[in-house]
């Protein structure tokens, strides 16, 4: 016997006991095999024990990890270990949907007192100085809140709280419950003063042991709002507006201007009269049509009537947008006429003119 590692004579010594091999297995464990020929056999293989035993395996310390639950296991913090090792719960977890740090001395320390290593040089990262370790959530927003806010008016007090937005008392609470969870958000203890639109209730996701034992409780009322429109970006003045420029959202009534645009029709292929901000409710007199037609411009005026048709050359007496009915005057005449806009540069003049008068500028 060498060291760690027996030499096999040939068949005599075939019968070594179990026991003998029992005996030197410690000392195996922590030896590097020799590579002398196909003879020679470590005393793990001797054992019945898988090569890969005997030799030294490095374990690997993770950075950073995301849990689902609310313990950290070594297993977790540390790979490589064996399954019953890395089973072994280390550290609590941080609260739901919250990040929190281990430092890695802790972790070796940890690890050793539970006779998982001997020493931190057995693991790889050990040098690092922390593990960042990340709870998984499912954050409930204060728009899920405010749905369940109003189905429960509605069930309750059969009260249509469509055209109403909740306000919370102090802001909507942060709530984070497990990231398993995937019903509805409900309140129960549901109370309202139809009188002052104040209300009090309870949120709750059905199955979350989280908001069991820590109940979530809102205070807040019911404000009327009204469809406004909106633009979804910076708009420059001049722009005209596309379909996707804008959107309706709702919006507390009071405080809010008389002529605001409501129908997102109004707003759609007109021109920024100014510039206007994402986020800003439109005006009606933020935007005007696209006006084709300037004061002042020479036109040209075409005359229709029962197939006759006569052109001639006049000045626009008012800027005018498609279909506006503008006045016109005949620079030699000196005689104003009426027509409609009908292109840029373009005055329709026909027997009996109709269309929109434009405002005079």
């Amino acid at each position: 016997m060498i060291g760690s590692t027996i030499l096999f004579a040939p068949r005599s010594l075939a019968p070594l006991s179990l026991a003998l091999a029992l005996l030197v297995a410690p000392s195996a464990q922590a030896a590097q095999p020799q590579a002398s020929g196909p003879l020679v056999v470590t005393v793990a293989a001797a054992a019945g024990m898988p090569p890969a035993a005997a030799s030294s395996r490095k374990l690997q310390l993770r950075s950073e990890l995301t849990l689902m639950r609310d313990l950290v296991s070594f297993g977790d913090l540390i790979a490589g270990l064996p399954a019953d090792a890395a089973a072994t719960p280390a550290f609590r977890a941080p609260a739901l949907g919250e990040t929190g740090t281990i430092q890695v001395a802790r972790i070796v320390e940890a690890a050793r007192a539970a006779g998982l290593i001997e020493s931190g040089s057995e693991i790889e990262g050990a040098g690092a100085a922390q593990v960042v370790v990340t709870r998984a959530a499912r954050r409930i927003m204060a728009s899920d809140i405010e749905e369940a806010v109003k189905i429960g008016l509605q069930e309750r007090y059969g009260i249509d709280a469509r055209a109403f937005a909740l306000t919370i008392d102090g802001g909507a609470p942060a709530i984070a419950v497990e990231p398993e969870l995937n019903g509805e958000v409900t309140v129960t203890d549901l109370g309202y003063d139809s009188r002052t639109r104040r209300l009090q209730a309870r949120v709750s996701v059905p199955g979350s042991m989280a908001m069991r034992l820590k109940p979530i409780r809102i205070a807040g009322q019911l404000v009327e709002t009204v469809e406004v429109v909106v633009p979804r970006r910076a708009i420059a003045r001049g722009e005209t507006l596309g379909k996707a420029d804008v959107l309706v959202e709702r919006r507390p009534r009071d405080g809010q201007a008389n002529d605001l645009i409501g129908d997102p029709r109004a707003a759609i292929d007109k021109v920024a009269r100014r510039a206007l901000m994402a986020g800003a409710p439109l005006r009606a007199g933020d935007v005007q049509r696209e006006e084709i037609v300037a004061k002042g411009d020479l036109v040209t005026l075409v005359y229709e009537s029962r197939g006759l048709t006569i052109t001639m050359r006049g000045r626009a007496g008012e800027a005018g947008a498609m279909g506006d009915v503008v006045s016109v005057t005949n620079p030699q005449s000196k005689r104003v006429l009426h027509g409609t806009v009908s292109g840029p540069g373009r005055i329709s003049i026909q027997a009996a003119s109709t269309g929109r008068v434009a405002a005079a500028r």
